[in-house]
């Protein structure tokens, strides 16, 4: 398979290099951590050939003996050598018995940076604390965005590239496959396996219908407004039997495994958020063609998760806008940094303009504003408003 450098997550991985914290590397299933975790050691043995690197790779029958936190950690201890900086990196690290037991006792001994990965469903960002005693460092890995699947496959023009992007995704295995077909059964097979074996397994599910149905319906339903209680109201009228509590567990199972993430609303101008009704993004686009077919593509829908997925890639805190009983697309922020953005496929129609611009212009603030849409031209403003191109946009650094 063809490899490129994804520099963005090696970097975090490079400026975490030599601290105390446990490195943990999560995300969705096939979304490249093994690959990043494999890139860093590469880098590691350039930047420092003196280095003890302690790899163990539990997707290998190989490793197979250590699958029992003892055994793991002899081994590292075994393997570690005075005099040098010694790296332990594991992959699949949940695939170890008790692993949270030998990672909290090889990190107490202050002799090692450690690095590891692991399953989306069995690492979850609300376990880190409590499975580690040391203080941790989450990177998350997304699958490939715009700007590396134009790397991927060497293309220079965004906006042809982006009529590719908006259908293939950012799932870098499917891209080996030759057919729309063959992509799509390995993108659908991938999204049933983390429901299946990940969520599945880790919460002993038993009612898996169910949990098919609100997958189909949060993916038929992208950026719409939603509450635990709305979806089983939606259920009831079709005879799906379930309750708003049996939902909202269900919901949480889904956000905690990378699938879906909840965006909460955001009053404007309270400056509060709201508690009623969130919207949902799927981690990749890709799943929704897969899960659901092509047929009714809503191109614009399918742009507004794309832009969510790259705003939360690039470290936003992310929120839907409420304004005068208007929405905003995202509220953006991060730090001092804000941002208030509205999301169309086109923007050629002028009501269609007028609906995005206008609840911008109500906003009072002096933070930037923008509309991103197909556009295929240079950015221009209109009353302090940024309009872009979105594959341009999605192709920035």
């Amino acid at each position: 398979m063809k490899l490129i450098q994804r520099d963005f997550y090696l970097d975090m991985m490079k400026d975490v290099m030599g601290t105390p914290d446990i490195k943990v590397i999560t995300g969705l299933r096939r979304s490249g951590k093994s690959k990043l975790l494999e890139s860093f050691m590469d880098y590691v043995k350039t930047t420092d050939p003196d280095a003890n690197i302690i790899h163990v790779n539990f997707n290998l029958s190989n490793y197979e003996n250590l699958l029992e936190y003892h055994a793991l950690h002899d081994h590292v201890e075994y393997s570690y050598m005075s005099g040098r900086q010694n790296y332990i990196m594991i992959d699949e690290v949940q695939m170890c018995e008790g692993f949270e037991k030998a990672i909290n006792s090889l990190h107490a001994s202050e002799k090692y940076d450690i690095y590891i990965t692991g399953s989306n469903a069995f690492l979850l960002s609300s376990d880190l604390a409590t499975l580690f005693t040391g203080r941790t460092f989450e990177i998350e890995v997304f699958p490939f965005s715009f700007q590396e699947f134009m790397t991927y496959f060497e293309l220079t023009d965004p906006y042809a590239a982006f009529n590719r992007y908006i259908q293939e995704g950012g799932m870098s295995g499917s891209y080996l496959y030759k057919t729309p077909e063959s992509k799509y059964d390995y993108i659908s097979d991938v999204f049933d396996t983390l429901i299946v074996r990940d969520i599945q397994k880790k919460y002993s599910i038993r009612n898996m219908p169910l949990m098919e149905q609100l997958c189909d319906f949060l993916i038929d339903n992208i950026s719409n407004l939603a509450s635990a209680r709305s979806i089983a109201e939606a259920f009831a009228a079709q005879q799906i039997k379930t309750n708003d509590r049996t939902i909202s567990t269900y919901l949480k199972y889904l956000c905690n495994a990378f699938a879906f993430y909840r965006i909460r609303r955001y009053d404007i101008q309270g400056k509060r958020y709201l508690a009623s009704n969130d919207k949902y993004y799927l981690c990749d686009h890709s799943f929704k063609y897969a899960k659901l077919g092509t047929k009714n593509a809503d191109y614009g829908r399918t742009i507004e998760n794309m832009v969510a997925i790259e705003l939360l890639r690039r470290g936003y805190e992310l929120y839907a806008g409420v304004l005068y009983k208007k929405e905003i697309d995202f509220v953006a922020i991060k730090r001092s940094e804000k941002l208030y953005i509205q999301v169309a496929n086109s923007i050629d129609d002028p009501d269609t303009f007028r609906r995005e611009a206008d609840p911008l212009l109500k906003i009072k603030d002096a933070y930037p504003k923008m509309i991103l849409a197909r556009t295929r031209q240079e950015p221009y403003q209109y009353e302090g408003i940024k309009i872009i191109d979105v594959a341009d946009w999605l192709a920035e650094n």
